[in-house]
């Protein structure tokens, strides 16, 4: 262990089940937890020991502690005091009875976890996909698809990212590791522990938290060894360093052979840089739905065609293979065609709108452009715009694109087009459809272009999905995991 500088891992919780609970609750009451919802919590939490109250019972500190853990483990993010479910949080709880799809729903909320998070403290230096990592290396040949909680803590938690090259030589730093005695292990352990408290602080989180997360959820097969060591952590507190190795359980080794083949340890995770607001990086990061995932819990292609569109949406609208704009266009038809007040029909080719859309309510008509892109829309031509409108009759247009130049707002500014960022449409979409898609309802998108035209409405259609649709409470802003 080079430095003090590790992944942290979510403590506090090592019952997925109280996340569960608290899920329910805030499915339930949008409108904030209630003093009996606490109480319910409370009751749950002593019977599972993991809550035991030294000065005061349950508050809404203690909530707000597994609101965030559930941030932590992809249930959903946090924005503005509220918290909104994920696609694979909402699907989470829909199969909540089913342990064995849920389950598997579990791993792929894992399997999209990165670092740097959203909601966790790590060092904003890491940039890897840990559990992606650990999955990785518990099913790694070399290691007898087997990971030691020693070797976790000591090479894996403090990776700070991952290459081929990388992984080849943590992989022989392991295997040598491994020619080391137990009374060897011992001593490396208690010298670190005198340098700081990182090393013992890891193999708690590990080998407490998440392992007991991971063996709950069938994830993960745990043998248990003999005890190594007694660190000392603290004056008083002591925690164990075990023998115990770690390997992936066979109901599970499909999914993740599966899931690493299409999405890699050695992926890329989404930047948190500024140069994107946190909110659109949260909707990214969050919106991970794969297919393999639907495929082996026989979700069925119906149900994935529906939901998957606003993803589809944002996937098209970036254009990340420079490829035609076709798909984005057919995409964002079929989207506003779940709108039941909304016939949308896709025109495209020169000289005209890409979709003339009628809302059906006063038969207004209006254009919607799709401005897919690799980088940043740089330029919005108002003057080609006006012409598709006048060929069609729209009232107005809607350019909808995944990003833009500050120039791009003057090109808009006091003309009959408004803008709306893809991934924020598609979230509305998403949300709107999982909520009732027999009614989704253009009304209030159709009143907010009219009452801002020349602007991006992207804020309030943001402000929109998570008054209708996120459960309220007293967040804390940052998570403490």
């Amino acid at each position: 262990m080079s430095d003090n500088a590790k992944w942290i891992l979510s403590r506090h919780t090592s019952d997925l089940g109280l996340l569960i609970q608290v899920s329910l609750l805030l499915k339930e009451g949008r409108n904030g937890i209630s003093g009996d919802d606490k109480d319910r919590v409370a009751t749950l939490m002593r019977k599972s020991g993991t809550y035991n109250p030294r000065f005061c019972d349950i508050n809404q500190s203690t909530i707000d502690s597994k609101i965030n853990q559930m941030a932590f483990y992809m249930f959903g993010y946090k924005d503005n005091r509220k918290f909104l479910f994920s696609p694979l949080g909402n699907l989470f709880l829909k199969y909540k009875e089913d342990s064995v799809k849920r389950n598997k729903i579990f791993l792929a909320m894992l399997w999209g976890l990165q670092y740097r998070h959203p909601h966790s403290n790590t060092d904003r230096d890491f940039n890897l996909y840990p559990m992606r990592l650990l999955f990785k290396l518990m099913s790694e040949k070399k290691l007898n698809n087997r990971l030691f909680v020693s070797e976790a803590v000591y090479f894996v938690v403090v990776k700070k990212n991952i290459t081929i090259d990388s992984y080849d030589e943590l992989v022989k730093d392991i295997l040598s590791f491994r020619l080391k005695s137990d009374e060897e292990v011992k001593r490396i352990f208690l010298k670190e522990g005198l340098k700081s408290t990182t090393l013992v602080n890891a193999v708690y989180e590990f080998d407490y938290y998440l392992g007991k997360i991971l063996k709950t959820t069938n994830l993960v097969d745990i043998s248990i060894g003999k005890k190594i060591a007694t660190l000392p952590h603290g004056a008083t507190t002591k925690r164990s360093l075990k023998k115990n190795y770690y390997s992936v359980s066979e109901t599970m080794k499909k999914l993740v052979s599966k899931l690493e083949s299409n999405f890699s340890f050695l992926d890329e995770p989404i930047s948190l840089t500024k140069a994107k607001q946190e909110l659109e990086i949260k909707k990214e990061i969050y919106n991970f739905y794969p297919k393999i995932l639907l495929d082996e819990i026989g979700e069925g292609t119906e149900s994935y065609d529906i939901l998957k569109l606003p993803n589809l949406i944002d996937k098209y609208s970036n254009n990340e293979n420079n490829e035609n704009t076709d798909n984005f266009e057919d995409s964002l038809e079929q989207g506003f065609n779940t709108f039941y007040n909304v016939s949308a029909e896709k025109i495209g080719g020169p000289g005209n709108t890409d979709i003339k859309c009628i809302y059906l309510e006063d038969n207004s008509i209006f254009a919607v452009e799709a401005k897919s892109t690799k980088n940043k829309l740089s330029l919005v031509n108002d003057g080609r715009l006006k012409a598709h409108r006048i060929k069609i009759g729209a009232k107005y247009t809607i350019v909808i694109t995944p990003r833009y130049v500050p120039a791009v707002l003057r090109d808009i500014q006091g003309t009959k087009s408004v803008i709306i960022k893809a991934n924020t449409f598609s979230e509305y979409l998403y949300n709107s459809i999982l909520e009732d898609e027999r009614n989704i309802n253009y009304a209030e998108i159709h009143h907010l272009v009219v009452d801002n035209l020349g602007e991006d409405i992207s804020n309030q259609i943001s402000d929109i999905t998570m008054n209708k649709f996120a459960a309220s409470g007293e967040l804390y802003p940052d998570a403490t995991n």
